[in-house]
């Protein structure tokens, strides 16, 4: 029965060896299971932040047109605030 046992097996510093790698992949807090998720989560979350920045360069361009040019003040103020000048109507059409 023990001739069958390859001869690597028999030493108990790669039985330790082994097990201590079979904890650390499916029983540590840190599993690969675990390890998996995060690095997916941090893939989210990279990609959710490239887009913010985006967004943030965006508005600043937007922001800037709108403190240094009246008539993009006026522009945006008339479409999102329904601002109008005197003597003026609006009609609204929803979509």
């Amino acid at each position: 029965m023990l001739d069958k046992i390859p001869s690597f097996l028999k030493n108990k510093y790669i039985l330790v060896l082994i097990a201590v790698l079979v904890w650390f992949m499916f029983f540590d807090q840190n599993n690969l299971i675990q390890q998996y998720r995060y690095s997916r989560q941090l893939k989210d979350f990279n990609a959710e932040k490239e887009y913010y920045l985006q967004e943030i360069q965006r508005d600043s361009i937007d922001l800037d047109k709108l403190k240094n040019n009246p008539e993009e003040l006026e522009r945006y103020a008339r479409e999102k605030y329904l601002m109008k000048r005197e003597n003026e109507d609006i009609f609204i059409i929803p979509e």
